[in-house]
Parts: C-alpha cells; sequence; structure tokens
C-alpha cells in the first residue's frame, strides 16, 4: 500500500456492531477528513450510526497498544514479538505438562465475531491448546438461539431471520433494534425498514418491561413482567392452537411433532398467563388472533428473552410461533439467508454434552462451558483446575456474571496472556497482553453477518492505513502461537499447505465455491464493486437447507418437552420477595455502546451520563427517592451505587442499567473510560442463576433493593 497524497475515498463496512453500514471516509492524504454514510451501498443505503464515527478515535486512541508488553513488579514493560512469543508458549506448555491439557482455559470476546482474522484462523490457536475448559461471549448472549437452531433445524448457526422488508406484521420480544441496529437480524437503516412496514399498512409490536425506542415507534407496546415471556408465548400458542387459527401450509409435509404440541401448551390459557405476566387475557388472545391473521408475520426475540432462566424454551416457542401459522420460510416471515460464503453447511452443526464443567457439572454446547462457571473452575482446588487463561478480544470482567468473583479468580492465576488492544478490566491481570492491529489497520469480510442479515450482499473492506511497523495481524499471532505450542502436530506445521493461506487467500476460495462461485463472485469481483454487490432478497430454503437426518423440522424436540416441567415449578411457586429484593432488574442497550472498550472513545461518551439506574417514579416515592441522587443496587453477590434517573417509560417493580461500565477498578489504563466509569451491572448479576437448558446466563428478571446511598 502506497502513501497517498490529496483527496480521496475510502469505502468500508463499520465492523463495530452487527449492522453492517457501509462508510464513505473522505481522506486528505493519510489524515481522515469525515466518515458518513455510503449512499451507494446496496444494503445499508446510506444509514450510519454514532459508532462508526469513532473508527478514527479508535485507531489514533494513545491508550490502544500496539507492541507487546510484560507485567513485572516495577509494572509494564515493552518486549519483542519473539521474546513475548516464546515466554507465552513456554509458560502454558510448563502449566500443561505440570497439571494437564485443561489447567489452560481460554475465553473468546464478542469483538471476534466481527473480525475477518478472527473468524477464519482463530480456531488455529484453539486447537493447539487442547483444552476443554473453553469460554466465549455466546453464553452470555445467543447461545438459547444456537441450542434451538441445533434442536430443531440441525444446526446451531441455521438461524431464522426475520424478513423484515416485506413483512406485514412485526411481533418483537426483548429487542430493541434502534439502539442495536439489529441482533442476530443484521439489518442496517432499520428505523426505516420499521417505519416501511407501518407505511405499507402492517403493524409493529414490541412486548418488553420497558418502554424503549424501538417500543415508542411500534404501534403497540406491551409491558410484560420479567423473564416472564416463556408464559405469554404459551398462550398465544395456546389461542391459536385451541381457536383453530394453526395453518403450517407447506411446512406441515416436513415438520414432525404438531401433534405433541397441545399437550404441552394446554394448561396456558391466556386467563392462567395474565397475572404473572401482567398482560390482560383480552389484549394476549387479540394478539394471537392478529398475528394468525396477517398476511405475513413474524416473531422475533433477542437479548431479553435470551439472557433469561427460560431463553431457551422462549427461542423455541418463538420458532413454534412462526411455524404454525405457516410464517417460517416464507417472505414476510422468518428466513434463512443465502450467504455468498456458506459458513453454516461448512461449519460445525453443533454437537452437546460430550463434557462437562468440572465443579457444577453443566454440559458443553459447541465446544465451551459456560462463561458462568468460569470464576469457579478457576478457584476451585483439585484435579483440572484452571492455573492459566489466555482470553481474546474479551472483557469478561464487565460482560459474564458476578464480575468481582472472576476479578478475584483472574487474579489468582498462574498465567494469563491476553491478546488485546487495551489495559482493561480484565487484560489488566495478564502477565503479557499480545496486541494486534484493529479496524483500519485490518481488511474485513462479514462472515457472520451476512449469514445473519434481513437481504443476502457480499462486500469486502481493504484495509486503510498500513500497519505500524513490526506490528502483528490477530491472525498472525494466533498462527505463531499454536506453532509454538504444537508440539509436532502436523496440522501446525508452518510448512503445511493450510498455514500458508492468509484471510484473503482464505476468503477468496470461500467465495469461488459458494452459492453465487458459478456466477464469477470472487475477491477480485468483490473488489471491484467497493460499495458491495446486492444478491436479493431472502428466498425460501427449505426442506433442503435443513440439517437434520431426515431433512425434516422438530417441531417438539425432548429436551424442550421435558424443560417444561421447570415452567410449571417456577410459576407455580409464585414470585416470592427473598429478604427485601423487592425489585426486579433488567439490562438496557444504548445506541452508542456495544462493547466496553468504546467507552474510551471520547465522542462516544459525550454528553449527559448514561451510566444510571432507570426507575418508575412510583417505584422512587415509595422510597423517597429523587431523581439525580446517587442510590445503592444490592443484590445476592454485590451492591454498587448509580445514579437515579426516574422515568415511566420502565414499568413498575423494574430497574434497569446499560451493561459495559464499571471503569473504575485499579490498573485501568483508559484514561476516557475511566472519567466515564459509570458501574458494572455484572457486579449484581448472580453466575448461579442461569437457563437450566442451555447454561446460558440469566441477567434478565434479577431480584435486587434500591436505596439510599449511605
Amino acid at each position: 500500500m502506497t502513501e497517498r497524497t490529496g483527496n480521496w475515498t475510502h469505502y468500508r463496512t463499520c465492523n463495530l456492531c452487527e449492522a453492517m453500514c457501509g462508510l464513505e471516509i473522505a481522506m486528505d492524504g493519510e489524515r481522515i477528513v469525515a466518515i458518513r454514510g455510503d449512499k451507494a451501498d446496496p444494503f445499508s443505503q446510506g444509514h450510519i450510526c454514532p459508532k462508526a464515527i469513532a473508527l478514527q478515535d479508535i485507531y489514533a486512541d494513545p491508550d490502544r497498544l500496539k507492541s507487546p508488553l510484560r507485567r513485572t513488579a516495577a509494572g509494564w514493560e515493552s518486549i519483542g514479538w519473539d521474546e513475548a512469543f516464546d515466554e507465552v508458549a513456554a509458560n502454558l506448555k510448563r502449566i500443561q505438562a505440570q497439571h494437564g491439557r485443561n489447567a489452560v482455559g481460554v475465553y473468546l470476546g464478542n469483538p471476534n465475531v466481527h473480525n475477518l482474522g478472527s473468524q477464519l484462523l482463530l480456531s488455529t490457536l484453539v486447537r493447539a491448546l487442547r483444552t476443554t475448559n473453553r469460554f466465549s461471549a455466546t453464553s452470555v448472549d445467543q447461545l438459547p438461539q444456537q441450542f434451538t437452531a441445533r434442536l430443531m433445524f440441525g444446526h446451531q448457526l441455521l438461524l431464522p431471520i426475520p424478513d423484515v422488508d416485506r413483512t406485514d406484521y412485526f411481533l418483537i420480544f426483548g429487542a430493541n433494534p434502534l439502539a442495536s441496529n439489529g441482533s442476530l437480524m443484521t439489518a442496517a437503516g432499520i428505523e426505516r425498514r420499521l417505519k416501511a412496514i407501518q407505511r405499507r399498512g402492517g403493524r409493529v409490536v414490541v412486548v418488553d418491561p420497558r418502554r424503549t425506542e424501538s417500543a415508542a415507534l411500534a404501534d403497540e407496546h406491551l409491558f410484560i413482567r420479567p423473564a416472564s415471556d416463556v408464559l405469554l408465548l404459551l398462550a398465544l400458542v395456546h389461542t391459536i392452537l385451541a381457536e383453530g387459527l394453526a395453518h403450517p401450509g407447506r411446512l406441515a409435509e416436513f415438520t414432525d411433532g404438531l401433534d405433541a404440541l397441545w399437550e404441552l401448551v394446554a394448561p396456558y390459557l391466556p386467563e392462567v398467563v395474565s397475572g404473572p405476566t401482567g398482560i390482560p387475557a383480552e389484549t394476549i388472545g387479540h394478539l394471537a388472533r392478529e398475528f394468525a391473521a396477517a398476511p405475513s408475520a413474524v416473531c422475533y426475540g433477542r437479548i431479553g428473552v435470551s439472557t433469561q432462566r427460560f431463553g431457551g424454551l422462549c427461542h423455541w416457542l418463538i420458532n413454534v410461533l412462526n411455524i404454525i401459522t405457516g410464517n417460517l420460510d416464507r417472505p414476510g416471515g422468518a428466513m434463512f439467508t443465502t450467504p455468498a460464503i456458506d459458513i453454516v453447511d461448512k461449519g460445525r452443526a453443533g454437537k452437546m454434552g460430550r463434557w462437562r464443567s468440572r465443579a457444577r457439572g453443566l454440559a458443553e454446547f459447541a465446544g465451551e462451558l459456560p462463561a458462568a462457571v468460569l470464576a469457579e473452575e478457576i478457584l476451585t482446588p483439585g484435579e483440572g483446575q484452571i492455573r492459566a487463561m489466555v482470553t481474546v478480544a474479551g472483557n469478561p470482567v464487565l460482560s459474564t456474571p458476578n464480575g468481582r468473583r472472576l476479578d478475584e479468580a483472574l487474579a489468582s492465576l498462574d498465567y494469563m496472556v491476553a491478546i488485546d488492544i487495551y489495559h482493561n478490566e480484565t487484560t489488566r491481570h495478564a502477565h503479557i497482553i499480545l496486541p494486534p492491529t484493529t479496524g483500519l489497520e485490518t481488511e474485513h469480510y462479514d462472515l457472520i453477518f451476512h449469514v445473519l442479515a434481513v437481504r443476502n450482499s457480499a462486500k469486502y473492506s481493504p484495509a486503510l492505513f498500513e500497519p505500524a511497523a513490526g506490528a502483528r495481524h490477530d491472525w498472525q499471532i494466533y498462527g505463531t502461537l499454536a506453532q509454538r505450542l504444537s508440539n509436532g502436530e502436523k496440522l501446525l506445521d508452518p510448512a503445511h499447505p493450510l498455514n500458508q493461506m492468509t484471510p484473503a487467500m482464505m476468503l477468496d476460495f470461500g467465495l469461488r465455491t459458494g452459492p453465487y462461485g458459478q456466477d464469477g463472485l470472487s475477491l477480485e469481483k468483490l473488489q471491484t464493486e467497493p460499495h458491495g454487490v446486492d444478491l436479493g432478497p431472502l428466498q425460501p430454503r427449505l426442506p433442503e437447507r435443513l440439517f437434520t437426518a431426515d431433512k425434516r423440522i422438530q417441531l417438539v424436540p425432548e429436551l424442550m418437552a421435558q424443560d417444561m416441567a421447570r415452567v410449571q415449578q417456577v410459576f407455580s411457586d409464585g414470585t416470592q420477595e427473598l429478604d427485601g429484593f423487592d425489585l426486579t432488574l433488567i439490562g438496557r442497550r444504548q445506541l452508542r455502546s456495544n462493547n466496553s472498550w468504546m467507552h474510551n472513545a471520547e465522542r462516544l461518551v459525550r454528553g449527559k451520563e448514561r451510566c444510571t439506574l432507570l426507575m418508575h417514579p412510583n417505584d422512587a416515592a415509595a422510597r423517597g427517592l429523587a431523581t439525580g441522587q446517587t442510590v445503592m443496587i444490592e443484590s445476592r453477590v454485590g451492591c454498587i451505587e448509580l445514579p437515579l434517573e426516574l422515568t415511566e417509560t420502565i414499568m413498575p417493580g423494574v430497574v434497569s442499567i446499560p451493561h459495559g461500565w464499571g471503569h473504575d477498578r485499579p490498573g485501568v489504563q483508559l484514561r476516557v473510560a475511566q472519567r466515564h466509569a459509570g458501574a458494572s451491572i455484572n457486579d449484581l448479576t448472580d453466575e448461579m442463576v442461569l437457563d437450566d437448558l442451555t447454561g446460558n446466563a440469566a441477567f434478565i428478571g434479577l431480584p435486587v433493593r434500591v436505596g439510599n446511598y449511605k
């Protein structure tokens, strides 16, 4: 890449969230002049959010690490790459030789799915570590959706995507796409897409304990008591079946379990679930009839239903609702993409239960254990205890339940290495930090998010800037470490042909062998289309796309049917106040924030304080609290202080805290974030409270109490 002069324009896709917004970056030589939405991008059509503007801030951030660092008694010191690689490999090998291969654990953070190098080559390092103690952000996020897809459709990534551009009725559970730009529903410009539903006479309905930005735009918003979504979904399915409104159409030809469904949902009349959900029975009945009668409809749920104690059942019932009304695999319903690089066809379907966590006995899924058990696997003595950790682009101290306990656990490790660009709340515990290039220094292609997009497309973004002298891309770090850990394994030999391939070479191979390769799609072709290429709307793919052995949908998987007993038990016990924990905690998504490190970008934290506790005025009055004052929030596992913000947009009895804050821990070197430290919601969340079916963390519905700051 040669140095450029004068005015010119660089086009790329923003990789800071799932939306895949096309960017137009105006340059003056090597200096960024402006970042705007790319109106010629066929997918995003000029949409942009505030995060994209901050790409330049992250690239130029003086706190961003650019060379390896080693922690010493006197502080951090710079070391060379070869010395760092040698030391890391020697220590990990030593610990595994002394305590067994599972004495090393690995945690993979959310940014890895936004990164081409990680998507293609991080598995090389994970395999070289030879450990079953693998963890990732999956089990504090979307695991229930992957789990459900595996059981019903045969593959963990065969995820139904709302065809929002053609639907007549969009029913949203626990999601706020106006803040997230879509999640497991890549939909740049989602506000425009939702308003288009309304302009063509359709309806948008949001079910959420808070009147979110998306709920405010919707035609109807239903407040629901946190973590009771499973009951509402059961009642919707019950009503549709009881009133003869089910019409699966052609889906019935390859769907098993339609007859078994009624027995499971029969007890859940709208009148039965009205009390626990807080939604009138007549409203539930009307919602079911309206959904079933719409010319096309789609039900969609996200983080608010994923991260609760019945996350797996919720996503199962969302799929069931779409199937029994004939709204799966049809225009305007829930559909499956045809990505240019078909990682579903080439990827792992998602095995489960091959091993269990040592201390609590929780099952693995797709090669990973639930992140909620990470701290106990480090702190519990005995054979198999984790004594060393490798973290890659992750900050689990702020993103997994009971972060204070994980803080304690990481501090006790014999050794830790972090592949990360920041000294954050997690990496401060590392002995060595290996910082890769980032963002504008890397080429980009969204392997995952093209699989989750509301329209088929493809786009390649070259790097904007040359890496600094001596810098390493993440995939180069993974490969070098894997080779030094390999112990002679053939597949990790530097001379092996697979290890000679760069991400660009692998990308080109994937495009040429993908669904559009026969039509000439290749990396070379995408390089001539800087705005990306439109590959058309989603198309019906079933039953051929199914990965079940018999190419049939499993409408009532045995594990789902068994878990229904837990619903009856939990809700028959009622909601009991525990030691004064009389409020229910939920999280909230914010447009200017996705991962915790974004709080170190000045333009993303400007304005009013956003790490606040939301509370209904009636709840505040009952406790003698006033807006703006600092209050204490306490749960079983911890206590934090935050400013109080009163609003009628949250239902009484519920309070809300955003995720990703809490930058006041010693040793953190994030100057902007520390000035806007806030407090971590995960210093309150409980690692012992999970969705028992999937192992996903249950952040939503946590009992807390709130009082005056002392």
